[in-house]
């Protein structure tokens, strides 16, 4: 089968569907499909180039940050060329797009009208919702032959909007299980960052810096933890090539350090930026409890299967589709949102009860082998593309562009 992605962001540009985009279309590739990407360009990351198998191409016309800050106009005939120009190349069996349900019209219309012009499925995962006419008209004035929902929150927000319900599939993202795994850190953590040597009681927030990820709020709690456990240490991960709309991101980092300093607890945080696959696994070995306190309703929450294949657990806010992932006394506690109070109870609970977090993480770890691995993840995708294939043309099809 060949599949044609479309999504805004890909490495070094990194957030939660880039992060994604990494782990599927690799294990696509490797049972044997062609996978194209078509994806906004990256300061130093050439316009064509093979990611473990995959194909990507990247135009400055379908580069997020730039269409936001109006440097392009809606109906800009390059960013046609270039849509229409990747499609072509690719010759694609199914056309699958990341959150083209939001940000840009003019993208979307090109898609949907080279899908059905040549007579394509289209299908879109939906990462996000939203809550505005933009949201409303790509959702359901679009020809999106099935639509993937990563959580039955994310169902729910599509259906009440008039998406009918027999084409959205839910299906939760998977993990690399062998890259994020239970162990100790590599010496070469410590090696790159000497102010995590030694430390106990580590606490790690993998979230973005953002309002919106609750890190005022893990400062607060983290705040109360060190009253309680003087030698308590913090991790946060920072982010730098990320498609920060509004470039609000700069602004919040400036309130949480000046929030660190108030509260006097300078010398137990360590903000940092972190490379997905070479750090943030360590990260996670070497926690002892992961936070993700997001006060906005999170989607999903990739750093959860993250936690759960280190065998850590996780304490999460109860937003969006994470309740459905993480459970009381099981792999993890859910907390109300904006309470720091109770988010640092439970902090201090697991930090104090070794047993108790072996427990949950080692739950975690099995939910994740048996659920949520990216292999499983890439065998449920191309059962949707199957399956909308199928539907679009009810005799049988070998996978050849229907062209």
């Amino acid at each position: 089968m060949k599949i044609a992605m479309l999504h805004w962001g890909f490495p070094p540009v990194i957030g939660g569907v880039e992060t994604h985009l990494i782990f599927l279309m690799p294990e696509l590739c490797k049972m044997g499909h062609e996978v194209f990407l078509l994806t906004g360009s990256a300061e130093g990351s050439p316009d064509e180039f093979e990611f473990q198998g995959a194909k990507i191409t990247r135009s400055p016309y379908f580069e997020l940050n730039s269409i936001f800050k109006g440097d392009m106009q809606e109906t800009d005939g390059e960013a046609k060329k270039a849509i229409c120009g990747f499609l072509d190349k690719s010759k694609p069996d199914v056309i699958h797009a990341h959150n083209m349900h939001y940000f840009c019209r003019y993208h979307t219309w090109i898609v949907e009208n080279y899908a059905l012009e040549h007579k394509i499925p289209l299908v879109l995962t939906a990462h996000n919702s939203w809550t505005d006419k933009l949201f409303l008209d790509l959702t359901c004035k679009v020809a999106w032959d099935k639509i993937i929902a990563i959580s039955r929150y994310i169902k729910r927000e599509i259906m009440s909007v008039g998406f009918p319900e027999k084409k959205i599939e839910v299906i939760y993202h998977g993990i690399d299980s062998d890259l994020f795994c239970p162990g100790k850190p590599s010496r070469k953590l410590f090696k790159y960052h000497p102010q995590l040597k030694g430390r106990k009681h580590v606490v790690f927030n993998p979230a973005r810096m953002g309002l919106v990820k609750g890190c005022d709020i893990t400062i607060e709690a983290f705040a109360l933890v060190k009253k309680e456990l003087p030698d308590a240490f913090l991790i946060m991960s920072g982010s730098s090539n990320i498609i920060d709309l509004g470039q609000q991101q700069g602004k919040d980092i400036s309130y949480f350090r000046g929030l660190i300093k108030q509260l006097e607890i300078e010398d137990s945080v360590y903000i940092n930026t972190f490379s997905i696959d070479k750090e943030m696994p360590d990260l996670y070995r070497m926690a002892d409890v992961v936070i993700y306190p997001s006060i906005f309703e999170e989607p999903f929450g990739l750093a959860m299967l993250e936690s759960m294949a280190a065998a850590k657990p996780i304490v999460v806010t109860s937003v969006g589709g994470m309740p459905e992932v993480i459970h009381d006394d099981v792999n993890g506690y859910v907390v109300p949102r904006r309470n720091h109070v109770l988010l640092a109870e439970k902090i201090i609970k697991l930090l104090k009860d070794n047993e108790l977090r072996g427990q949950l993480g080692r739950t975690g770890r099995q939910q994740v082998e048996g659920l949520y691995t990216k292999e499983i993840y890439a065998r449920k995708i191309i059962k949707v593309f199957e399956d909308a294939i199928k539907d679009y043309f009810p005799k049988p099809l070998k996978y050849s562009n229907p062209r």
